[in-house]
């Protein structure tokens, strides 16, 4: 029987954000990352509102029902709250989940939070981006290198609170003594690679040493977004009779130094909005039977591994869960959930970016509001916000590239260089 030998936790606001969006809750044997969108004062609600929702524990059941129902449930929450609030309107939150049973650890995902595992010294990524970029990568449109460092990594195309309902993959990893987890927000891996990951976790001397050269070197990167870390290591016990909290976890609210912690909503009553929480371990799960549906998407695991790097062997596959029964026809099924996240990925990133183009006619310089792509059915993911009176043919030719490069940027940025044109003002 499998048991938390030792864990770590802790959030950094980064260098270049004022607030904190993230949260976690750590309850062994559960553990959650959030990473909040929306803007300071709605995207950590929103986050604080995922991890408060695993205050109460999880529902009867296999943990995998029970973590999903727990998400979905998150999901509505976020979603009415953000439809009743006008000023939270768009407000959302990705959720990362590890829950550790007797030989086994359930990983319940959506967004662009991650889960690793660290076996024998390789370092596996459990869970799969739901970002635009990675479906960018699956269609064989950018390679993983280039995935890295591509501008839209950020833009996810699923999270909990922009819809009503919303789709999370669940697997279930067979586990065993020595392992170690890492869950983490983007603002880690957005800053250093996974091969730097694992070379960091491997020189460790503890968890606690591990997780804080994790931060500090996400920091040391640029630290351009707010950087939570969350590890747990995995020991062999005979018996469940052997099993015992561990004398540090205490109930308490964790936060960053320089993040207030305010009060939050009712649902995560005990969670800090810009911080996170630590809480004492729950009552052991009944093993009861449940009538909540699991809607898994599993996939196979990546290799984890940066281009030109060994790739080391897997650990042993999840085993696969059914997906929820659904009335539609299978071929509906698969149209459908191959182009909501594209589709659901591209609304989210026309509401916050821009670039400069020449119209349909390829001349006249036009403001668009969205992204540079258009994707099969003549589906685009940018609409048309503003068309100046000037023409391609009038940009100075050492300046014209700045107007063709499709660069994005924000409203104000676009507005003032398309003004700079018309005015004459155009630096060379």
């Amino acid at each position: 029987m499998l048991r938390i030998a030792e864990h770590f936790h802790a959030t950094d606001t980064g260098r270049q954000r004022q607030g904190n969006e993230d949260s976690y809750f750590v309850r062994s044997p559960l553990f959650v990352v959030a990473d909040g969108m929306g803007g300071a004062q709605s995207g950590e609600v929103a986050s604080a509102m995922a991890v408060g929702s695993f205050e109460p524990g999880l529902p009867t059941g296999d943990p995998p029902e029970a973590l999903v129902a727990v998400i979905e449930r998150a999901n509505r929450d976020i979603h009415d709250r953000s439809r009743a609030e006008t000023h939270r309107a768009g407000m959302g939150t990705t959720v990362t989940a590890a829950y550790v049973g007797e030989q086994e650890v359930t990983v319940a995902h959506v967004g662009d939070s991650r889960a690793y595992l660290m076996r024998d010294g390789d370092l596996v990524r459990l869970t799969r981006d739901h970002s635009l970029v990675e479906e960018l990568v699956a269609r064989g449109k950018l390679t993983e290198e280039q995935a890295e460092t591509h501008p839209q990594r950020s833009v996810i195309t699923r999270a909990l609170g922009p819809e009503p309902r919303v789709e999370v993959d669940v697997d279930v990893f067979p586990a065993k003594a020595g392992d170690l987890f890492l869950l983490c927000s983007d603002g880690l891996t957005s800053m250093i690679g996974e091969r730097h990951v694992k070379e960091l976790l491997r020189g460790a001397q503890s968890l606690e040493d591990g997780g804080r050269t994790l931060i500090g070197a996400a920091n040391e990167a640029g630290g351009r977004d707010n950087i939570t870390v969350v590890l747990f290591r995995l020991e062999e016990v005979e018996t469940a009779d052997t099993v015992a909290p561990h004398d540090d976890a205490t109930r308490e609210h964790v936060a960053p130094a320089d993040v207030e912690t305010k009060e939050v909503p009712a649902v995560a009553a005990a969670a800090a909005d810009a911080g996170a929480v630590a809480v004492a371990p729950p009552q052991a799960q009944t093993a009861a039977g449940t009538n909540i549906e699991v809607p898994s998407r599993t996939h196979r695991l990546p290799d984890g591994t940066q281009p030109g790097e060994p790739v080391p062997p897997p650990p042993p596959p999840p085993r696969r869960r059914r997906r929820r029964a659904r009335r539609l026809t299978v071929f509906a099924v698969v149209t459908l959930g191959l182009l909501f996240p594209i589709l659901a990925g591209g609304w989210i990133a026309s509401r916050a970016v821009y670039f400069v183009g020449t119209a349909e006619d390829g001349r006249t310089i036009t403001i668009f509001r969205g992204l540079p792509y258009e994707l099969p059915f003549g589906i685009k993911l940018y609409e048309e916000e503003a068309r100046s009176g000037m023409t391609l043919e009038q940009v100075p030719a050492s300046r014209r590239a700045t107007f063709t490069d499709h660069r994005l940027r924000s409203n104000d940025d676009a507005v003032d260089l398309v003004n700079a044109l018309e005015r004459g003002q155009l630096s060379p």
